[in-house]
């Protein structure tokens, strides 16, 4: 065998093997094995993003929003591949193996759950046929780290000027309506905002982006507008008689919800001076 045909054969062996690789920087996530004989051939991480395409029954979906992975799982050349169904077990029997449970399913994605070491985890597995390739989304649930707090003094500057402040620091679980510890700086400032300026009383006003039931997204927004009075008021020594909560829910965006970032925005507590 001359040297030209040894080089071509060891060129064709290198590039196969290589084939055979995950892409540079992936990984698998660390709740979940791949099937036998795939590898990523796409992977995207980020550290908060929102996901708004998470079904939770036939027609209805929600947003979640956090630490997020989207993961492509190509079949090896040579491997046998595992059929759609066969994958989608596969995730749902581990999630309910875990403690979790199987939200949605449909053809062929299934949509799951699971809430371990104080995070909830959200996943969508989507796998048909005979599974050459299969995608999974991962989200950690987490509420984006907010870097900048508004103080008092720009608080109050806006109120002069605009009649209202909108704030991104008060932050809550999904779906829910109880304040977060992380939410302290910010409350603190309010506080501060009162008591530098006693004649000033406040709305405290809930809102939420466009995603899901409006009915349910005008109680969660009045729900989470009470949560920040009642903090104020318990942990602040702030008047009560000084702050009205209300929730509009999706009717006052102030931006586009066409967007992940402008729901992100829309998605706030507004200090408006009554």
């Amino acid at each position: 065998m001359n040297l030209k045909l040894v080089l071509i054969i060891c060129f064709l062996f290198s590039a196969l093997v290589y084939s055979q690789e995950d892409i540079k920087g992936s990984k698998d996530h660390p709740l979940f094995n791949r099937m036998p004989g795939y590898r990523i051939t796409g992977y995207n991480e980020h550290d908060f993003n929102v996901y708004n395409d998470f079904y939770i029954e036939k027609g209805k979906n929600i947003s979640v929003e956090g630490h997020t992975y989207n993961i492509n799982y190509g079949l090896n050349k040579g491997a046998e591949p595992a059929s759609g169904p066969q994958v989608l077990r596969n995730y749902m029997n581990a999630v309910k193996k875990a403690g979790g449970s199987i939200v949605y399913e449909e053809g062929s994605n299934v949509y799951l759950k699971l809430a371990k070491d104080n995070r909830v985890t959200w996943v969508r597995v989507n796998a048909s046929g005979d599974a050459y390739s299969y995608f999974v989304w991962i989200i950690e649930e987490t509420e984006m780290e907010q870097d900048i707090v508004v103080d008092a003094n720009s608080m109050m500057s806006d109120i002069n000027t605009q009649g209202r402040v909108a704030l991104y620091g008060i932050y809550f679980d999904f779906d829910k309506s109880d304040v977060k510890p992380e939410s302290d700086p910010t409350l603190k400032e309010i506080s501060k905002l009162l008591s530098e300026n006693p004649k000033l009383n406040l709305f405290v006003v809930g809102h939420t982006d466009n995603v899901g039931d409006y009915n349910y997204n005008m109680k969660l927004s009045q729900a989470r507008a009470d949560a920040v009075v009642k903090t104020l008021v318990s942990k602040y020594n702030v008047d009560k008689n000084r702050l009205t909560s209300a929730g509009v829910g999706p009717l006052a965006p102030i931006t586009t919800n066409d967007t992940e970032e402008g729901k992100a925005k829309n998605r706030r507590v507004e200090l408006i001076k009554k």
